[in-house]
């Protein structure tokens, strides 16, 4: 049984990494349509690859294939099957998912299980390393040996200016450094690839030891790959590798050692999120699991309603120190939500999943039959919960079960923000808002409820839609400008006076729901003047349907090297 599961795991892994390699061949042909179909193809491996599992052990083993006592020996068998392996990390957790198939465990069973990894340490040495290192005292020479290393099947423009350009940049970082001083510049072998840029993920060693990223961002143009941008800051490849990203393509047969080296430049990220963002969500959900578990375990925080206006859909709750918020659909809508289902709700977070998420939609694990201890509920949470959620919520014993949710970082929710900040922070944060809506727009997104309250701030200042029950693709929706009254008593009526399609969305009307302060309404205005007009919708809304794909670069302006680079399109 063992072997067959391993099989199964075999096969879905190849056909992983395939697909990933073909990254590459999508980036030199600036085949940006197939790389996003590719992304699709590659999210829907794992389910396809679990189901041939369960199907091979049903046959295998008949009426014995919920048998636990033959499930704990399978479980000892298959782990040191993967011992040797370079992705023994991701293996287990492709175990955990055919148990749970067949069992519908409720909360988790270490006997049947790989709740921790099996090993403390890698179990297995690498075959080599997953980084190259070029030393010597010229950085420009540095840039220049780690860039060619990577071999592309395209010419680069001026690789000498361009990593003169970047040695430019470093130097600003190495200020405090005596000239001369020998570095090392670490490289991680495989580009990374993700919209239309390839990403060389490396780091600067220094004498004394310290680690300064190095990351550059590698863009294909008419005339050949240029570098477009060099990211020296640890907050600038954290934002890179954001949980509102949707996953990188890169060629990681040894996962565990590719997440190390990132989070060498990126510690205040979980390993969870690292391993998300390198194309291994499955991996990251257990990890994010094994988080959350370590968290109540170390700590006396009891869970409570998450900060912000409580949802309509959804009941939120968190608990201090975890940065992260559990969210249960609720067994029945009020008025203005009837015409959305539990159904729809999920099949709008599985849209997300698989849609490009423009940087602004927050990455959600959905996770089934969870226990909590019910000591660690607040009572008023817990009441709520059973009360709203009972179809999904109940208690066991000393625990509380919870059948379905979505856990996803915790932000802080926009409405409060700009009440609680200072007005020139309060005004980015809104200007931030007209820029995730923007960015949503040119990825056929069209978040349906505009409300503040539905976005959140990150530590680095950006803001992300995570309500998702209105979601429509652009192209669906009719954006018009309000008809002129025929009367003037028209204006006065609660109701409008003309015909509204159902799709029919009128942009000019937004600023009377969005309940703004009023010392940030001009601001708003001046800096959002284009999502008020239903022209500007429209243009977007043309140039989606013309299938015109357009690059969101994940990186501030200021990161580029050149002020005009070479076109892309």
């Amino acid at each position: 049984m063992a072997q067959a599961i391993l099989e199964a795991f075999q096969e879905q892994r190849a056909g992983f990494l395939e697909i990933t390699r073909r990254a590459r061949e999508s980036f030199e042909a600036r085949d940006w349509v197939r790389f996003r179909a590719d992304s699709k193809k590659r999210l829907g491996l794992y389910r396809q690859h679990v189901d041939k599992a369960e199907m091979r052990v049903r046959v295998l083993l008949g009426e014995r294939a919920r048998d636990r006592l033959v499930w704990v020996s399978a479980k000892a068998v298959y782990s040191a099957l993967i011992a040797m392996r370079q992705d023994w990390d991701v293996a287990e957790t492709f175990f955990n998912g055919v148990t749970r198939r067949l069992f519908d465990t409720v909360g988790v069973d270490p006997l049947v299980e790989f709740v921790a990894s099996d090993f403390d340490a890698p179990p297995s040495e690498p075959e080599h390393r997953v980084y190259r290192r070029f030393a010597g005292s010229d950085v420009a020479d540095l840039v220049c040996r780690a860039i060619a290393s990577n071999v592309f099947a395209l010419p680069f423009v001026d690789l000498e200016a361009d990593a003169a350009l970047v040695a430019g940049r470093a130097a600003v970082k190495l200020a405090d450094i005596d000239r001369g001083q020998p570095v090392a510049y670490e490289v991680l072998e495989a580009p990374f690839f993700h919209g239309k840029g390839a990403y060389l993920v490396g780091r600067l060693v220094l004498p004394a030891g310290a680690v300064l990223p190095l990351v550059l961002a590698l863009r294909n143009g008419p005339e050949g790959i240029f570098v477009d941008a060099a990211l020296t800051e640890s907050d600038d490849v954290s934002i890179l590798f954001s949980f509102t990203r949707s996953y990188f393509h890169v060629d990681a047969e040894r996962p565990y050692d590719v997440m190390r080296f990132l989070r060498s430049l990126i510690p205040k990220k979980r390993i969870a999120e690292i391993y998300i963002a390198i194309g291994e969500p499955k991996q990251g959900k257990t990890e994010l699991y094994r988080a959350i578990m370590d968290h109540i375990d170390e700590s006396r925080d009891t869970f409570g309603f998450a900060p912000g206006t409580p949802g309509l859909v959804m009941v939120v709750f968190t608990m201090p120190g975890m940065d992260v918020v559990v969210k249960v659909i609720r067994d029945e809508f009020p008025p203005e939500k009837q015409s959305t289902s539990t159904a729809h709700v999920r099949d709008r977070y599985n849209w997300v999943y698989e849609h490009d998420r423009a940087g602004r939609l927050v990455d959600a694990q959905e996770f089934e039959f969870l226990a909590f201890p019910k000591a660690r509920f607040e009572p008023a949470l817990l009441e709520e919960l059973l009360k709203e959620c009972g179809e999904t919520v109940r208690v066991d014993g000393d625990r509380v079960v919870i059948d379905r949710c979505y856990v996803s970082r915790q932000l802080v929710p926009l409405n409060l923000y700009i009440r609680q900040r200072e007005r020139a922070e309060a005004q980015a944060a809104l200007a931030e808002w007209g820029n995730s809506i923007r960015d949503m727009a040119a990825c056929n997104i069209f978040p349906g409820d505009l409300l503040l309250k539905n976005f959140g701030v990150t530590r680095h200042g950006r803001v992300a839609l995570y309500d998702y029950d209105e979601l429509q693709p652009l192209t669906e929706m009719t954006f018009r400008d309000v008809p002129e009254a025929r009367y003037a008593e028209d204006e006065l009526r609660a109701e409008p006076w003309y015909a509204v399609g159902a799709h029919d969305v009128f942009p000019e009307e937004f600023p009377r729901f969005l309940a703004v302060p009023g010392r940030l309404k001009e601001g708003l205005a001046r800096d959002c003047a284009d999502i008020f007009d239903a022209s500007w919708w429209r243009k977007v809304q043309g140039r989606v349907e013309r299938g015109k794909i357009v690059e969101l670069v994940p990186y501030d302006e200021k990161r580029r090297l050149r002020s005009d680079p070479a076109a892309d399109d």
